[in-house]
């Protein structure tokens, strides 16, 4: 890793990484929605031959799949899901917000009423490996809001199989249909429907270019949670900091992609030193180190600043998807953290409690997106319809502003219809 003295020249260096870049496939992702809105199945069967290399008769899970998964998976691992769920499930259910209803005139009264979204997509990344941690932080968090139906969709391997994992975490978490389907192709018989399934209202979930490039298509279509490219971590320290375990946080994060973005930001130099000393005698050893060095040497540095207050202000312009906080005084500087898309307070929270077991969804806003919006929530399948009941003495109040500012935009039939309730009308 890098270690970089911070000045203001840097900002764009820093603020800059790997997004997914679809312009480069997006005609084929075209042409691959373009076939399954028109052919659907047929083109379903004909995209999995060719991207999953095996053809497939039915591409819903049957019961008895699923069943055998139970009989199958390690029971340590179901017993870990299960454990996850419950903190997950708890998390979530706290975010549900409630309607409400005020009288703010006499005889005028508004409010909101709380509805879920009736039909939601889960796009949950295999093939080459499984993870049922994407299942809990989607399908979870949608069963919560009251959403009637959720399916999800991941792509088979070479014997058209999804990861018993994968499907008992689907069924314990409440997914009502699941499919193996993957890729581009997934999104659009999403979005679209096919003979077998039946189109849905939103698609979130991670995926690889193709399946973040389709759902920046189909948005409109239906939605979707956000675009989200590779992971990132931001960590914030000071000299109270401990070297091993920021270390083993930036690793954590650099073994997801070759394009992650690894961040340390710290005002004391020795603690920089200590750290890229530590990261690479790690990384020298690491399972997946082929990655985890790709990621150091793109996306990922060590700045140092000339101040804390230096290094919170550039946390905030960075607006990482992940931020470790470990400083003095945690809790004061977290009063200064405007964009983040997940929070870690202190040497003893890594990135990985959030991913796995605290209860918070790790599906995140990157690239700078955490200046804008939040992560993946119960919120997220939610809508908020507002309310108004008007009696005639509260109209006649509201009318003495609405018709002349109706009037004056030139609405008159706005106007009358209000004054037409009033007897007023000319």
């Amino acid at each position: 890793m890098e270690i970089i003295n911070y000045n203001e020249k840097h900002d764009e260096i820093i603020i800059k990484r790997a997004q997914n870049d679809v312009n480069n496939v997006i005609e084929n992702i075209k042409e691959i929605l373009k076939t399954v809105k028109e052919n659907g199945d047929l083109a379903l069967s004909e995209y999995s031959e060719k991207f999953d290399g095996v053809k497939l008769k039915d591409f819903k899970v049957s019961k008895d799949e699923i069943k055998k998964s139970y009989n199958n998976i390690d029971k340590k691992l179901l017993k870990a899901i299960k454990k996850s769920i419950t903190n997950i499930e708890e998390f979530h259910r706290l975010q549900l917000p409630k309607g409400w209803s005020k009288e703010i005139n006499k005889g005028v009264t508004t409010g909101i009423i709380v509805r879920p979204i009736e039909n939601v997509g889960c796009y949950v990344p295999g093939g080459r490996a499984s993870y049922p941690s994407t299942v809990l932080m989607t399908v979870i968090p949608a069963k919560i809001a009251g959403v009637e139906r959720v399916i999800c969709c991941s792509p088979p391997d070479a014997e058209g199989k999804i990861s018993d994992a994968v499907l008992v975490t689907a069924d314990l978490a409440g997914a009502d249909e699941i499919y193996k389907i993957g890729g581009a192709q997934a999104i659009g018989a999403m979005a679209y429907g096919t003979e077998t399934m039946k189109k849905v209202d939103k698609i979130v979930g991670p995926g690889n270019i193709f399946v973040t490039g389709a759902k920046k298509i189909v948005y409109g279509d239906v939605d979707i949670e956000f675009e989200a490219g590779p992971s990132e971590i931001l960590i914030l320290a000071d000299e109270t900091a401990n070297t091993e375990y920021i270390s083993y946080d930036i690793i954590s994060q650099a073994e997801h992609d070759p394009n992650a973005s690894c961040y340390l930001v710290t005002d004391n130099e020795n603690l920089a030193i200590s750290v890229k000393e530590k990261v690479n005698e790690i990384s020298k050893k690491a399972k997946r180190k082929d990655i985890i060095n790709q990621s150091l040497n793109k996306y990922s540095r060590i700045v140092i600043t000339n101040s804390l207050d230096e290094s919170i202000n550039l946390s905030n312009r960075y607006a990482p998807e992940h931020l470790i906080i470990m400083t003095k005084d945690d809790d004061e500087v977290l009063k200064r953290i405007n964009n983040a898309g997940s929070i870690f307070l202190g040497q003893y929270s890594p990135v990985a409690a959030g991913d796995y077991g605290s209860g918070t969804n790790h599906v995140l806003p990157t690239g700078t997106g955490a200046r804008i919006y939040s992560g993946l929530s119960t919120e997220s399948f939610l809508k908020k319809p507002t309310v108004q009941k008007i009696n005639q003495k509260g109209l006649k109040e509201l009318s003495e502003f609405i018709v002349p500012i109706a009037n004056y935009e030139g609405l008159y039939a706005h106007a009358d219809s209000v004054k037409v309730r009033l007897d007023k009308k000319e």
